[in-house]
């Protein structure tokens, strides 16, 4: 899910609803976004503006409730036996893939498996 943060006129109050929306969402990840102006957008007419740092730290708070829904997201997948699509191995000698419930999975590089569906072990 898509969240904007900071957009200007957005109050505390505003963030709090958000927040507690957004905790009692059955989801599994948050792609969070900080508001930043634009010229030419009549989003830069709206008051009162949001303080970078207000924005920064909103995003942030977002941001570990993702990571806290994900961690949530793969327990309760754990023992679980998924098809994972593995992509072009990194620099570094590993690659990653997604299960098909998009939980990203990271392991050693093999080439047989680039872009092939393999069975995964959560």
């Amino acid at each position: 899910m898509d969240v904007i943060v900071g957009f200007p006129g957005e109050k505390q109050e505003n963030f709090n609803e958000t927040f507690e929306f957004l905790q009692d969402l059955d989801i599994s990840y948050l792609h969070v976004f900080t508001y930043s102006e634009r010229n030419d957008t009549k989003a830069l007419e709206i008051k009162p503006v949001v303080p970078v740092q207000v924005r920064q730290e909103r995003n942030k708070l977002l941001r570990n409730l993702s990571i806290v829904k994900m961690q949530n997201f793969k327990k309760q997948h754990a023992g679980q036996t998924r098809r994972v699509l593995f992509e072009q191995p990194s620099k570094n000698g590993t690659m990653e893939g997604f299960t098909d419930n998009y939980i990203r999975i990271t392991t050693a590089a093999r080439k047989e498996w680039v872009n092939q569906l393999v069975d995964w072990a959560l």
